[in-house]
């Protein structure tokens, strides 16, 4: 399954869901009528003595009579019904969603997360952080933010976020600590299995549901409890009556509450299973290992702690988690994972059925990962990739891609790693790797950071300079990358003069080559959406409507391709062919018409395009650069800029 299908099956799942939600929240709206019309036809009745009885007796019995016929179907009090369960639900679940909405980060925190710092130096820590860091660059996402839950002992993770750029990676102190490298490997593999396949987006609106039917439930429960206290503290008992009808109502609240509720799990599990299969097999192909996320899964089922949470909040998310998250009731039903054992059998089919008991302590510092040496010095084209290969990278992790990932960062200098992680040092690092060849130009940009940053920006500047010189071309879309935990902490005040500087940077020999826009683009891009995860817009559906600003994209990509301008023509027209909706619509322009500026706004329109449309310019852009058979280091950055504003994560091109 590519990446554009597994986000169709993504939004296929999200309308299924939206069906079963309908189906519960009209089973609510049903009980509540039954439970309106039995109140109702209670307070249009009295109880009264039977004929012959004698009234002196104080305790005799009463039966009750209706002063009005009784009917079943009252529409007044169904609609009323149908109004307020609606109001209360559908306010309850867009509260929710208007929380959940701000990023992964809002989740890890609401369970008790603390954000592991990008340049942690603890041991434990620095092993995850390398690990998430390794699949970030072999998948093309932005380096997802990446938190701890030091209070839980028990072994589980989970991913959250709207879109890579908001995304963020949890784990429990237990995972931390009982897990192997290897074993680590294989959890964060399964988390970014739902981070590339579109499943943290479904996790959190199912979130939102849930608590949009359960808040009747809680709505009653309040209800009782308010009385019970204000019974409590009352001295007299007159108004009994009254008391005993809004007791009624509160216990009818909290009865067809959680009768909602009972069925909004049954939503959850249905959901959440099959998809803990697909990212174990998924976890599987990425690290070409299964004794890591098996090796995982045995030690929870070996362990006294399992990977069941404490948070009393581990229910709400638990079709978040790598495995079971809380105990189920009801026999197991409510269970959001399939069984240990049915896992780990589609994993190791010669399972011997044992589980076995984690260390207390893994000891890392003695088994510390053995970085790869260094690879050899890269040329500067890539190899005949193919648009079919390229585009079938798209959202994908390979074990290749991971080993790439480990090599590149073992090329790296270890001081522009230790800045790409420092939320101080990072803006001077992009500063840095924006700085011009020609002596001239880079004295005026070194005036402009010392004027816009100030002198202890100059000072770290000129520090880096000499590491980021020897920095192959290729590599520094990567540092980038490694850089965004850390760029995502500046505040929203910082971020507009950090751009402005990017931008007078760029701009400064009068000319954005790829690799400038390549990152201005990713970056503006990523910190936006990492900022305002939910600021996308109305999607485009029509390919004619973005006509235009595909015809510009194509041509850009041409004129990178080649300075030839026979060459770029034959490389647009190649592009071209993959759209026959477009046929006989698209021509290619000049270079001025589809400079920085206007590809940039050309970009910004068709980030609101919908998947399918994505689809086949992604497919067509690719066809552009691999028209002559060699992807040169240029091309492959202007194409993974586009695909990244385009929400596509596209890794690497393989180099030859």
């Amino acid at each position: 399954m590519d990446f554009f299908e597994a986000q169709a099956h993504a939004k296929k799942r999200t309308n299924r869901l939206v069906v079963l939600f309908v189906f519960a929240v009209l089973g609510t709206i049903v009980a509540e009528y039954f439970a309106a019309i039995f109140m109702f036809g209670l307070s249009q009745g009295r109880f009264s003595d039977p004929p012959g009885y004698y009234s002196g007796h104080k305790y005799g019995p009463t039966h009750f009579v209706p002063t009005s016929p009784f009917t079943l179907w009252q529409p007044d009090i169904f609609a009323a019904a149908a109004l307020c369960t609606l109001v209360v639900v559908g306010c309850a679940s867009l509260y929710k969603w208007n929380l959940l909405h701000q990023g992964g980060s809002v989740v890890a925190e609401s369970v008790g997360g603390r954000r592991i710092e990008p340049n942690s130096t603890d041991l434990a820590e620095r092993r995850l952080l390398d690990v998430v860091e390794e699949m970030a660059i072999a998948a093309g996402v932005p380096m997802p933010a990446v938190y701890v839950l030091d209070d839980e002992q028990a072994i589980n993770a989970f991913a959250a976020g709207l879109t890579s750029a908001d995304a963020v990676v949890t784990v429990t102190r237990g995972t931390l600590d009982k897990l192997t490298r290897d074993e680590l490997q294989g959890v964060i593999g399964h988390e970014f299995s739902h981070i590339l396949n579109g499943d943290m987006r479904l996790n959190l609106k199912l979130a939102a549901i849930l608590f949009g039917i359960l808040v009747i439930g809680l709505l009653g429960r309040g209800i009782l409890r308010g009385l019970f206290y204000a019974r409590s503290s009352r001295s007299d008992r007159k108004g009994g009556g009254g008391i005993f009808a809004i007791a009624a109502i509160g216990l009818a609240l909290m009865i067809i509450g959680y009768i909602g509720y009972f069925f909004g799990r049954l939503i959850q599990a249905a959901v959440s299973r099959q998809r803990e299969f697909l990212a174990d097999a998924s976890s599987i192909q990425f690290t070409r290992n299964p004794a890591g996320i098996g090796g995982a899964l045995k030690k929870i089922g070996g362990y006294a702690l399992g990977s069941s949470l404490e948070t009393h909040r581990a229910a709400e998310i638990g079709h978040f988690f790598f495995a079971q998250a809380f105990t189920s009731s009801f026999t197991g039903i409510w269970n959001t994972h399939p069984p240990l054992d049915q896992r780990i059998r589609a994993i190791d089919s010669q399972w011997d059925g044992k589980f076995f008991v984690p260390p207390q302590k893994v000891d890392i510092a003695r088994t510390p990962f053995a970085p790869r040496p260094a690879p050899p010095s890269p040329t500067f084209a890539f190899r005949p990739t193919g648009a079919a290969a390229a585009v079938a990278s798209i959202g994908t992790l390979t074990a290749a891609a991971i080993t790439g990932a480990q090599d590149l960062l073992a090329g790296l200098p270890p001081r522009l790693l230790a800045a790409a992680r420092d939320p101080q040092q990072a803006p001077a690092l992009v500063y840095g790797l924006l700085l011009n060849a020609d002596a001239t130009v880079r004295d005026q940009q070194h005036s402009i950071v010392a004027a816009r940053a100030g002198a202890d920006t100059i000072r770290l500047l000129d520090e880096l300079a000499p590491a980021i010189a020897k920095v192959d071309l290729e590599h520094k879309l990567p540092l980038v990358q490694l850089a965004s935990p850390a760029l995502r902490q500046l505040p929203p005040t910082a971020l507009t003069p950090f751009f402005d500087t990017l931008d007078q940077l760029i701009h400064t020999h009068g000319q954005v080559d790829t690799f400038e826009f390549a990152l201005q683009k990713i970056l503006r891009r990523n910190l936006a959406l990492g900022q305002q995860p939910a600021g996308i817009g109305q999607q485009i559906f029509s390919f004619e409507a973005l006509a235009g600003e595909i015809n510009v994209v194509l041509s850009a990509l041409a004129h990178a391709s080649s300075d030839d301008e026979q060459a770029a023509a034959a490389a647009f027209a190649a592009g071209a062919t993959q759209l026959k909706m477009l046929e006989g619509k698209l021509s290619f322009l000049a270079p001025g018409a589809c400079a920085a500026e206007h590809l940039d706004a050309a970009l910004d329109r068709l980030a609101l395009a919908a998947l399918p449309i994505k689809q086949r310019l992604v497919t067509a852009a690719a066809h552009v650069v691999s028209a002559d058979g060699v992807i040169l280091i240029g091309e492959a950055e202007l194409l993974r800029a586009i695909s990244a504003a385009l929400d596509v994560p596209m890794p690497p091109l393989s180099k030859g």
